[in-house]
């Protein structure tokens, strides 16, 4: 526990000394890191507001905040994340506590209205596995929120080995692109429903990682170039 410590401080003050907290997975521009999570927390919130959720479940919490932000809305929040086997040393998260549980083969022993799952599911090969579980977490009536890298037309196991991939390609895990074959096979395993779906261009190129950074983000439909997707699930009540 001490070298977990020892190491999230030493990357804390790593990312004073550059003077300002940035995502691994963002780009630069004009001078200031963005990425998609303005796209997802706006989701999430828009969704929180209309299925007015009890209890909340973060999945992946990694380092961000949004437990805490969750939490100051009131909601009762508890936040997980592969810590012991995802993270090499460990993760530290200074703003809310994350409870180490592996989402494949969790041990809650308790339900919620709502589960949340940002940006995390890509980088879990079992993801079928890691689906069906998260949905065995919800109340009868309860929702899911994922977001994920994704392209209508087709599947790849890593964004990070495409031509022209701009980025990523010494991170030691995968980042999958999921297309419509696997959001049914979701929908199939777990009999949730979809309630919800956005589509959006965060790259200039075709697929996630290709081209230079979209920004502002555009919204846009199925039939037009996509990158990301906020998918809301439903279970059956």
């Amino acid at each position: 526990m001490i070298a977990r410590v020892v190491s999230a401080l030493r990357n804390r003050a790593a990312e004073l000394v550059v003077g300002r907290l940035v995502a691994p997975d963002s780009r630069r521009r004009n001078g200031t890191r963005v990425n998609e999570r303005p796209i997802e927390y706006r989701f999430v919130f828009d969704v929180a507001t209309r299925v007015a959720p009890t209890t909340v479940l973060d999945v992946g919490t990694g380092k961000t905040s949004l437990p805490h932000l969750l939490w100051i809305c009131g909601y009762e929040v508890t936040a997980i994340d592969n810590v012991s086997d995802y993270w090499d040393d460990g993760v530290v998260n200074r703003h809310y506590e994350v409870l180490d549980q592996d989402i494949t083969a969790p041990t809650l022993d308790r339900r919620f209205d709502l589960v949340t799952c940002i940006s995390t599911l890509e980088h879990i090969p079992e993801h079928v596995t890691a689906v069906r579980a998260m949905a065995s977490l919800l109340e009868p009536g309860g929702h899911l929120i994922l977001t994920v890298p994704y392209c209508e037309r087709e599947y790849h196991p890593n964004a990070y080995d495409l031509p022209g991939s701009s980025y990523g390609q010494s991170n030691p895990f995968v980042t999958q692109i999921y297309s419509r074959a696997e959001v049914d096979r979701w929908l199939e395993e777990t009999g949730c429903e979809l309630a919800e779906q956005q589509y959006w261009q965060v790259f200039s190129g075709e697929l996630w990682t290709v081209g230079e950074h979209v920004y502002p983000f555009r919204q846009v439909s199925a039939d037009d170039r996509h990158h990301l997707t906020c998918l809301l699930l439903r279970k059956p009540a």
